[in-house]
């Protein structure tokens, strides 16, 4: 296909080429999606809802650039094509929680062809907290249940909630220089936890989130009105303090927070397991048999992380999984 072809494609085009097809051929609709990364994602999302009548196939928005950033794809030259036969697959990073507050937060909320995550990022969908026990399974091959993850996260989004809301509300009100994203996952990363113990580890995130504030109220004394109102509408979106990690930055969660925590976890796990086969082996031979299957059989929990499927079981995912039964409804295709 011709460049220029290429980046005229539009969603009436891809209709046209359907029905150029057999009566019974299935139509296709194609999905764009931001990176790479995304491609495997976006694949297991939307196999789900395919039929013998249509199937969606994932690409990168250009062949011919290594082009990044949604937000100039969508507003530009992908986003005047979009249509039942062409949509858009994308992070909502802090879009969705804007809710029309900038012209690309406006865009990607009333869209009917963008489809958006809901949660900041995929990353955030990947270390959704009930499916982490599993991670550490599949990367470790034991199932001993080593910290309560579930809680752990619950505690860590309920310390970081009131900075989060300050986030936010430094973007809404056009004061994100002074306290930006950065400045947020700054106080919020952390780089090493003892699984065995992992209260000093959040005491410290408390102490740096406290601190922080202080020095928000003390300088943004406007915000006193406007952050309880901020507060409330986030919490009537289903925003849930508790489920706060969900909304944060999807990389430094990934990167800071969830495998600064499940890296020592599996090295404890892994450690038990070749113990075991230490101490069970009734010969040399045996023993470096075993580990050497054992070691051959474990996978790098970031690769497993990435892997893991366990957010289809999120209310978050249920609002995507809703718009995407209204897409494919919407011509004539609902499964």
């Amino acid at each position: 296909m011709s460049k220029r072809l290429q980046d005229n494609l539009t969603s009436q085009y891809i209709a046209s080429a359907n029905r150029l097809k057999p009566k019974n051929a299935r139509q296709r609709i194609v999905a764009y999606v931001e990176s790479y990364d995304d491609v495997f994602f976006w694949r297991t999302v939307l196999q789900d809802f395919e039929t013998d009548k249509f199937y969606f196939e994932v690409m990168l928005p250009s062949r011919t650039t290594l082009g990044k950033g949604k937000k100039t794809t969508l507003m530009n030259q992908l986003g005047k094509g979009l249509g039942e036969y062409m949509i858009a697959c994308v992070d909502a990073d802090y879009d969705w929680v804007m809710q029309g507050c900038t012209e690309v937060s406006k865009y990607i909320c009333q869209c009917p062809y963008v489809l958006h995550t809901y949660v900041y990022a995929i990353e955030n969908f990947q270390c959704y907290a009930p499916s982490l026990h599993s991670t550490c399974v599949m990367s470790t091959l034991n199932d001993r249940p080593l910290v309560d993850f579930e809680q752990f996260m619950a505690e860590y989004s309920l310390i970081i909630w009131p900075l989060f809301v300050w986030n936010i509300w430094a973007y809404r009100y056009n004061h994100y220089k002074e306290f930006s994203m950065s400045n947020f996952c700054d106080v919020v990363s952390f780089h090493d936890i003892n699984p065995r113990n992992v209260e000093p580890t959040l005491e410290k995130v408390r102490r740096r989130v406290n601190k922080c504030m202080g020095w928000l109220q003390r300088t943004f004394h406007e915000a006193h009105k406007t952050y309880p109102l901020l507060r409330d509408e986030l919490q009537e979106m289903g925003i849930k303090p508790e489920e706060c990690y969900l909304y944060m930055h999807g990389h430094t969660l990934f990167e800071n927070v969830v495998m600064t925590l499940l890296t020592p976890v599996c090295n404890i796990l892994r450690r038990e397991r070749e113990r075991e086969i230490n101490e069970l082996a009734i010969h040399e031979t045996q023993k470096q048999n075993e580990l050497a299957s054992y070691r051959h059989s474990q996978m790098p929990v970031d690769i497993t992380l990435r892997k893991s499927t366990g957010f289809k079981n999120s209310p978050q995912y249920q609002l995507l999984k809703e718009d995407i039964m209204r897409l494919t409804a919407e011509v004539g295709l609902e499964k």
